[in-house]
């Protein structure tokens, strides 16, 4: 490996890892097919890469020979590119994987409770619509983690995969309780009449913040 790619390899983002370990399951595919695997897998606790991030990054990994592609023959009505790991790939990735370096911590960017934050803006009854909004996402996100778990059920070499997708299905349970609960405390607000319209509110005093 050259200098050039040596410092390519330390360069490379947790997205090229994510792709490169979707190749190291049994099996080649194409751009599409890790795509819809990262949309029924790695979106629930991770994030699922646009396709043409995807793309990009498989060209990355190639150019390092972490991964190589073929076209497919004439046999199929369409030439596909298939991608499959490499040795040098999987060597690499499994040295990422046991890195005991700090992974880093969980990043929450809830766009729901940025609004809640903002709720002496808006009006009450909205909050709550809000709020249901997200729980019937949020339910309707559980039955995609299940569906995706039943998939994975027997399946050896899905043994890991399976254990990220229980502890997602844990996490919706826990945003599920969490938005009834974030829901008592609109209804509490309410009733105390801190929750008054946004146009009866009257301003005043510090910002909360310490010091």
């Amino acid at each position: 490996m050259t200098s050039s790619q040596t410092s390519k390899k330390q360069d490379l983002p947790a997205t090229a890892w994510a792709v490169l370990g979707l190749l190291s399951f049994p099996g080649e595919r194409t751009g599409y097919e890790l795509k819809k695997w990262a949309d029924s897998s790695l979106r629930f606790f991770y994030w699922s890469p646009a396709i043409s991030q995807i793309y990009a990054e498989l060209r990355r990994l190639e150019e390092l020979g972490y991964a190589v592609s073929a076209r497919s023959g004439p046999e199929e009505a369409r030439a596909k590119r298939r991608y499959a790991i490499t040795g040098a790939g999987r060597a690499a990735l499994a040295g990422w994987a046991s890195d005991t370096a700090e992974a880093g911590p969980p990043v929450l960017k809830h766009g729901l409770l940025l609004r809640i934050w903002l709720g002496h803006l808006a009006e009450p009854e909205l909050l709550r619509a809000m709020v249901g909004g997200h729980l019937e996402r949020t339910r309707v996100e559980l039955a995609a983690v299940r569906e995706a778990m039943a998939q994975a059920d027997g399946v050896p070499q899905w043994a890991f995969p399976a254990l990220a997708l229980r502890w997602s299905e844990r996490q919706h349970l826990a945003e599920l309780e969490l938005g009834e609960a974030l829901l008592a405390d609109l209804a509490e607000l309410d009733a105390s009449g801190t929750g008054a319209p946004a146009a009866d509110r009257q301003g005043g005093g510090d910002a909360p913040t310490p010091g």
